[in-house]
């Protein structure tokens, strides 16, 4: 029986391991990386491309759908995220934040919420956290995840202003942070300068 129970311990710490990855990765809770976030440090945007931008679909709080299309001429910052997702929740106010700053410049984060509980799950969320910048963006069925190519929450995309991908960065970051503002900008591109209606 002694010698059962010494097999026995190396699966017991197998199970107990999964179990903390699965139940919101407890065991990542300890990560350096984790704790360098936490200190305020950022996650690292991966450039990849200029590649075109697939077409998919989501939907506002009321209902209504939109695809990325409808966004032609503004930057984009497409957040996939959920409310069960730990590293999802810490980012969201630097998003909230970086939305306040960057709207006037024609650059628009679009948190798409893979909650199945929709409007139900994300409207009290957002106003517990105080989350008032950000649209209420749902996408339950992962259309924009698969479109995509999401490996894993959160996974935030920028996309320039002629609709193209320009870098990505999986995991959580301080999006809200100057340096991160800057490369944002500098991904995105100037914005159009106004036609001179005087020269017609």
């Amino acid at each position: 029986m002694a010698a059962l129970s010494g097999l026995w311990a190396p699966r017991r710490a197998l199970l107990q391991a999964m179990l903390g990855l699965v139940s919101g990765g407890t065991l990542a809770a300890a990560s350096p990386a984790r704790k360098a976030r936490a200190a305020g440090a950022m996650g690292k945007l991966v450039e990849d491309g200029p590649k075109p931008l697939p077409e998919f679909g989501f939907t506002d709080a009321a209902g209504a759908e939109h695809g990325v299309a409808a966004f032609a001429g503004q930057g984009l910052l497409i957040n996939c995220w959920a409310t069960w997702c730990g590293p999802c929740v810490e980012e969201m106010p630097a998003l909230d934040r970086a939305q306040a700053v960057l709207a006037g410049e024609g650059i628009r984060v679009l948190a798409l919420s893979s909650d199945r509980g929709g409007k139900a799950a994300v409207e009290p969320f957002f106003r517990d956290k105080g989350i008032g910048r950000l649209g209420l963006w749902l996408d339950p069925k992962g259309a924009a995840q698969r479109a995509l190519g999401v490996r894993g929450l959160p996974t935030t995309v920028v996309v320039d202003r002629q609709g193209r991908e320009r870098a990505r960065l999986e995991g959580a970051a301080a999006w809200d942070q100057p340096a991160m503002l800057a490369e944002i900008r500098r991904l995105v591109g100037p914005a159009a300068a106004p036609a001179d209606q005087s020269k017609t």
